[in-house]
């Protein structure tokens, strides 16, 4: 990063500033990268746009009664210089005049800081729906833009969902692509800003013993598992417009084969690692029908936002098979539910079974690496060991490294903090590319239609089960061995 970039104020505009993911996600992002020094008091400010009839106070207290829940009161003087960055400009999202106030006030921002023309940031952050995109980022072209580049840029962060389909995903990279290069287009997809996630390549790629058993030769199949223990709840109109599939599998999930599954890149930088993720995610063959478990909760149609006839999985579970030298034959299982016995995401490496096995530990169970994402961040090795006692026995345990106990003093970021300040380095490593994206779709749009035309019917579950039991026949099928009697419990601080 040469000097330049830094030098001129940057503005972080934030559009649908008065909704509940500006409130939820965005703005607690930006103080905490501005509590830990990460933003300038005298050379960022902050401006909140929306249709909403609002004065900067009006959001400030919005703003303050949402993070005044989470700040401790030996912030809130941090919280309080940290609000006084923030102004609001009220328009619509189509409208010439209120893109033309909202340019005339980071201008004037711009001036009072004395940047030099063509040096100055500017960071808009699309906390809107998607349907609105084609129309807001063609204003920002026409009238927010940075006149002259001098080492200043604009760049535009939106939000997923980007599409519904290959069709429709592509028609929205076509008309982002007229009006934006791709360098300035941040495509958030928030799983790439977990912590244990961004572990991914570091664990791969810089641990002699995983190198060589990361193949097809020692790993039978791997799970990539999303769970939570709670139905749609107050979501259930736009969930049942786009569904399990679309809302965690198709982006949340891929994303995480892709890491799991990459070749070594040539070198950290973004575009080398980006590319990787594309060849792995070319490899991925059809998926077969059969291969897919679909489910859907008992009442989910009792939520009144909901058609009484909806055909939309609350759970599923697919099998996808990469066609490459490395993973030829080994079946990963993308698996995401709802109103399911417990919350987690993890992934779930499981090893073959030991060759000529004296011990016969077969019974105990397989060798299995486990990445736990969320909660209770860790990592686990679990392997078979001989019972304590004076019998010769065997029994299985856990090499573990769980990060609250490990890192005790040190608190993990929330993921939007981190792709923020990602969008301010410029650093678009964890952001969706738009090829990426295309080839995401057409991995999952012809199941995806099948289940739109009802040729594919969801199966019924009891909230808090372990889901549809064909979907444990399905994992049993693709050579997932389950483990008896062993539970990992996450260690506590003494």
């Amino acid at each position: 990063m040469g000097l330049v970039q830094e030098a001129g104020c940057l503005s972080i505009i934030v559009l649908g500033a008065s909704g509940d993911l500006a409130k939820k996600k965005t703005f607690p992002a930006l103080f905490h990268i501005f509590q830990q020094g990460f933003l300038q008091e005298n050379d960022v400010h902050i401006f909140g746009y929306a249709r909403t009839k609002l004065s900067d106070d009006d959001l400030r207290e919005r703003i303050r009664g949402y993070l005044g829940k989470v700040v401790s009161t030996e912030n809130a003087e941090v919280l309080s210089k940290f609000l006084q960055l923030i102004k609001y400009v009220s328009g619509s999202y189509d409208s010439e005049e209120g893109f033309q106030l909202l340019d005339m006030q980071v201008s004037e921002h711009e001036t009072s800081k004395n940047s030099q023309p063509g040096t100055s940031r500017r960071l808009f952050y699309l906390a809107l729906p998607p349907s609105v995109y084609p129309s807001v980022c063609k204003m920002i072209r026409r009238h927010c833009m940075n006149q002259s580049d001098l080492g200043g840029w604009t760049r535009i962060v939106v939000e997923k969902p980007f599409g519904k389909d290959l069709e429709s995903a592509e028609d929205l990279s076509a008309q982002l692509g007229k009006l934006f290069d791709e360098k300035q287009l941040y495509r958030i997809d928030h799983y790439l800003g977990k912590e244990l996630v961004q572990n991914l390549l570091v664990l791969r790629f810089a641990n002699r013993f995983f190198m060589p058993l990361w193949n097809r030769d020692n790993i039978d199949n791997i799970q990539i598992v999303f769970r939570e223990d709670f139905g749609t709840e107050g979501r259930g109109g736009y969930f049942d417009e786009y569904g399990i599939i679309r809302d965690i599998i198709q982006n949340h999930l891929l994303q995480v084969l892709c890491l799991v599954a990459m070749e070594k890149p040539v070198s950290l930088k973004p575009e080398h690692i980006r590319d990787e993720k594309v060849k792995v995610l070319q490899s991925v063959l059809p998926i077969k029908p059969e291969e897919v478990v679909l489910g859907q909760y008992e009442g989910y149609k009792d939520d009144p936002t909901v058609s009484d006839s909806s055909n939309t999985p609350t759970f599923a579970t697919a099998v996808l098979r990469i066609h490459n030298e490395r993973w030829e034959g080994v079946p990963f299982i993308l698996k995401a539910g709802k109103a399911l016995n417990s919350r987690k995401a993890e992934i779930r490496v499981q090893f073959k079974d030991v060759p000529g096995d004296i011990f016969k530990s077969k019974k105990q169970g397989r060798n299995e690496f486990v990445i736990r994402l969320q909660p209770s961040e860790a990592m686990y090795m679990k392997l078979t060991v001989k019972k304590p006692g004076l019998q010769m026995s065997t029994i299985q345990s856990e090499l573990d490294l769980s990060y609250g106990l490990r890192y005790q003093d040190v608190k993990i970021p929330e993921a939007y903090e981190r792709l923020i300040l990602d969008t301010i380095r410029g650093d678009q490593q964890h952001f969706v590319r738009r090829d990426e994206l295309r080839v995401a779709w057409e991995i999952f749009t012809p199941l995806l239609h099948s289940i739109d035309d009802g040729q594919l019917k969801p199966i019924s579950y009891e909230p808090g089960s372990r889901g549809p039991a064909e979907a444990d026949e399905l994992l049993a099928k693709a050579g997932y061995v389950q483990t008896h009697g062993y539970i990992w419990i996450p260690p506590t601080l003494a």
